[in-house]
């Protein structure tokens, strides 16, 4: 009898220990950890509550700081996952940790930590052959790689994934197209942030053709984000405008806040390919056009749409923190220059000559800047003048010159091409009845002279025959 009531007490001691415990964490965290650590001690064998109460202990050493307590405890936890509980309850419960680790590792020490809570979980589920476990933690470690930007180790670690969700025909195994999309998305990443937009393509094309898998929606934003901005450095704008509202999408269906970021770059994007279209005007993003996190952005491409320099530059002025993005950063430049060439183009159309100070105090810009765009505007040739560095102005062609240049030239191509019509298939003018003209001659003076020049050669050409056949008759 005895016998069997003690195993009850030891348990029903254990669980009121821990609970006990759970009181004592808000208020005296040390002496809660002390608590926690002494139910393991309470069981013969291990089981539940001991456990659960090495759980609580790491959490609360790990939130202390206490990180090499916290590592040894965690080794203590991973025996346990061996027998004393169910390989489902161990696995949730391990990945429970590992992410809450994960969330509040905020210094160098904290990720050390949990670099190395991640390896000893490798080596104990690699031992136990829990696959599923061993890929996502894996993956977890990869994720930490990318942030610590170690990307040798991130590399190695992103081909063991690739191998581990293969067939043994080397086939994808479809069970594990999640993992394998993810290690995508954390190369395509690495290749983003190192600029090698070669591999990156290559990467992006092969995870977009992986159909044996359902990919969690925020892995397609991230695989879609870096497409969106692979295409913006190659300057295509709609590849680039229709991976970032992609992007967004699954961003949102995700419930992620990149989303909000995303849709900045759709907007940027929308203004690069000078398109009229309004980017809110989609069922998807309708519901964020006066979202105060976006306001600058909707600001910014009502004013691009309206060619409204001075509105444009006012919001860039008020809105610097939308700079802090490097990737905005970097590309609202060319959107700010397209604005400022419309400009120009607007403001001196009335004018035949103009001076460059004039127009950067317009548009409060410098005149090497000015300079700059009237030199474009001139090699583009939407802009017929020249720049008289010296002086500072910019003296644009007579549009009656050009006209009448225009006049004449087509005048000239379709004399010659009449000119080659009357040679080639008029019955009176071949080349044997004109002597040494020939056809070559007859269209350069047509070109030249005109009807009068091709009258003198007829009648050059028929007397000459006159005196000959006078010659030839004895007349």
């Amino acid at each position: 009898m005895t016998s069997c009531k003690r195993p009850t007490m030891r348990t029903t001691i254990s669980e009121n220990k821990y609970y006990n415990a759970k009181q004592m964490k808000a208020d005296a965290p040390e002496e809660a950890i002390e608590e926690f650590l002494s139910v393991p001690a309470l069981e013969k064998e291990k089981g539940d509550w001991g456990f659960k109460g090495l759980k609580q202990a790491i959490k609360l050493e790990f939130k202390l700081g206490r990180y090499e307590k916290t590592v040894e405890h965690y080794n203590e936890l991973l025996t346990y996952v061996k027998s004393a509980v169910t390989r489902n309850y161990s696995e949730k419960s391990i990945n429970n940790m590992l992410d809450f680790i994960e969330k509040n590792a905020e210094d160098a020490a904290a990720n050390e930590c949990l670099e190395q809570f991640y390896s000893k979980t490798l080596e104990s589920f690699q031992a136990t052959n829990n696959e599923r476990l061993w890929l996502s933690t894996s993956t977890k470690l990869a994720r930490l790689y990318l942030a610590q930007k170690d990307y040798p180790r991130l590399t190695a670690k992103a081909r063991e994934l690739h191998k581990a969700c293969l067939k043994e025909d080397g086939s994808e195994d479809p069970s594990k197209g999640t993992y394998s999309m993810e290690a995508y998305a954390l190369e395509i990443q690495m290749y983003a942030e190192t600029r090698n937009n070669k591999r990156l393509k290559g990467l992006y094309e092969k995870a977009l053709s992986v159909r044996s898998a359902v990919p969690h929606p925020k892995i397609m934003g991230v695989i879609r984000e870096c497409g969106g901005k692979m295409y913006m450095s190659e300057e295509d704008w709609k590849k680039a405008q229709s991976d970032f509202f992609e992007s967004f999408r699954n961003y949102d269906e995700a419930g992620s806040l990149q989303r909000i970021q995303v849709l900045k770059y759709l907007v940027l994007t929308t203004m690069l390919m000078g398109s009229d279209i309004n980017p809110f005007d989609s069922q998807e993003t309708k519901p964020y056009k006066n979202d105060p996190r976006i306001a600058a952005m909707t600001e910014l491409v009502d004013a691009y749409q309206r060619d409204d320099i001075t509105q444009y530059e006012n919001v860039l002025k008020k809105n610097q923190d939308l700079l802090a993005d490097p990737f905005i950063a970097e590309n609202i430049d060319e959107v700010t220059r397209n604005m400022r060439t419309k400009a120009v183009v607007k403001l001196v159309a009335p004018y035949t000559r103009f001076r460059l100070d004039f127009i950067a105090k317009r548009l409060s810009i410098s005149i090497a800047e000015v300079q700059d765009i009237v030199g474009f505007l001139i090699m583009d040739k939407r802009l017929r003048g020249s720049i008289n560095q010296d002086a500072g102005t910019v003296e644009i062609e007579s549009r009656a010159d050009q006209d009448r240049m225009h006049a004449v030239a087509d005048w000239t191509t379709a004399i010659r091409s009449l000119a080659m019509f009357v040679l080639n298939e008029g019955e009176g003018f071949k080349s044997d009845d004109m002597g040494g003209f020939g056809e070559a001659g007859m269209a350069s003076g047509l070109a030249m002279g005109g009807s009068d020049a091709l009258l003198t050669s007829q009648r050059t050409t028929t007397n000459a025959g006159r005196r000959k056949g006078n010659r030839a008759t004895g007349k």
